[in-house]
């Protein structure tokens, strides 16, 4: 089956995959913008939402530990059926559909379950279904460009992450103060904004994977063998047997791949763990951090911890926002400094972001913190994916993206089973000092990432 980005291709070079233009690469990953708005409304609403309903703050990482439990079970199983999968919408785009539509579901029940233990369970659909189209998007990137496009074709990707991030975060702010939807509500309620950014996001999520599914064109099993016996990628390794069709040995499989994992990919998950450690410690503790250290100790169901949940919003536009915008300048960064050191300094820039919520009170002061944690935001999304490509064979993309997501997810239940009793004991009056912990955590990234990843 013929691409239609490939119809765009800005050249044509014997046996190897074609240049896309840049409108066929933004078709690639605009469904990546929907899917990015409904996360970003999750991570940027779901503690002040468990919070509202009840919840305490000690128990806020078990309860947000849904999320990486069902991506550790559910992307390695969804990258090996989509690596085996081929019909009339291709191998990718079914997972994107099936996911789109859960997810849009999912966002409308989410802020009408008006009760915790129905909360909990919304959350852990709305997390499933979207890795369910999140881990074959990753993959399909990889599938389309040649490799001297994938730190392109994974920076549009970040970019359009960023803009969907941007958007929803700051769309409760956005509705209470433009549009004149009241930011209170009785005890135990959600804010009518935060409903209305929810019934928002369901729309654009659907509507931005519709949009990836009829503008592209998969390349069949054929085409990709092809362009693997050219030797054109230096990914792809011809020598590997065909995959065959889903069969009992599954897990089995999935066992003996991630065992076999090449040397590069096994020092990016070393990355990819502090990594994303630093980030779920800002997602859990955002919304208590800012209502406890730079809102005067505001109260679930107060005023002043609805004002706290809207600058949460904002806070988390911001870095999103920055974050497409430095990723317009990872491709030429990296061609000058090379992926692995580019992606050091920007961890760096992060974990200092993560120092300014210990450094005032302001939270004014905040906004440019969030700078350099969107600088690092833009590269854990780009770079380790980037340099993941190359490293893995065409036949099992999708099966080692999921499995890299392991070290995605591992982290968040890391964070989410140890952070609790730390916080009660060490941050019991403001835990302001888990800040410190995520930029730990990315310095120790950081270091691993300076030097090079490769063998």
């Amino acid at each position: 089956m013929q691409s239609a980005a490939v119809a765009s291709a800005t050249g044509g070079r014997a046996g190897a995959k074609p240049l896309l233009g840049l409108g066929a690469i933004g078709n690639l990953s605009f469904g990546f913008f929907g899917i990015q708005i409904a996360f970003a409304l999750q991570t940027a609403n779901i503690s002040f939402i468990f919070q509202t309903f009840g919840a305490s703050i000690d128990t806020l990482p078990i309860l947000w530990i849904a999320g990486p439990v069902t991506g550790l079970l559910v992307q390695p199983v969804i990258g090996y059926l989509s690596d085996r999968t081929w019909g009339r919408l291709g191998r990718r785009r079914p997972y994107f559909l099936a996911g789109a539509v859960a997810s849009t579901v999912a966002l409308v029940l989410l802020p009408n379950s008006g009760l915790l233990w129905l909360a909990v369970p919304a959350f852990w659909m709305l997390d499933l279904a979207l890795n369910v189209s999140m881990e074959p998007f990753r993959a399909f990137v990889g599938d389309m460009l040649p490799d001297e496009q994938r730190t392109t074709g994974y920076a549009v990707q970040t970019i359009f992450i960023g803009l969907g991030a941007l958007l929803a975060s700051a769309a409760p702010y956005v509705l209470t103060n433009v549009f004149g939807l009241s930011p209170a509500a009785p005890a135990g309620e959600l804010p009518e904004t935060v409903r209305v950014a929810f019934y928002i996001g369901a729309a654009a999520l659907l509507l931005a994977v519709l949009w990836t599914i009829v503008s592209t064109r998969e390349y069949s099993p054929a085409q990709l063998a092809s362009f693997a016996a050219s030797g054109a990628d230096p990914r792809q390794d011809v020598t590997a047997a065909a995959l065959g069709p889903v069969g009992r040995h599954a897990l089995r499989d999935l066992f003996a791949d991630l065992l076999a994992m090449p040397h590069a990919m096994r020092r990016l998950a070393v990355i990819q763990f502090f990594s994303w450690c630093g980030f779920f410690v800002l997602w859990i503790y955002g919304t208590p951090v800012v209502a406890h250290h730079h809102f005067g100790g505001a109260r679930p169901g107060s005023v002043g911890f609805s004002l706290a949940g809207e600058e949460i919003g904002v806070l988390f536009a911001i870095y999103n926002g920055v974050a497409a915008v430095h990723a317009f300048l990872l491709p030429a960064l990296a061609r000058r400094l090379g992926r692995e050191r580019l992606h050091a300094l920007n961890l760096v820039a992060g974990a200092a972001g993560f120092a300014g919520f210990m450094l005032t009170r302001d939270h004014m002061f905040l906004r440019l913190s969030m700078v350099g944690i969107g600088m690092a935001w833009a590269s854990v999304l780009a770079m380790p994916y980037a340099l993941l490509c190359g490293a893995i064979p065409y036949q099992k993309l999708g099966t080692y993206m999921g499995i890299f997501n392991f070290f995605i997810v591992l982290p968040q239940i890391v964070v989410s089973l140890v952070m609790g009793p730390i916080v009660h004991v060490a941050f019991p009056g403001d835990p302001v000092g888990v800040m410190a912990v995520a930029a730990g955590a990315f310095l120790i990234a950081a270091a691993v990432s300076w030097r090079r990843v490769g063998p």
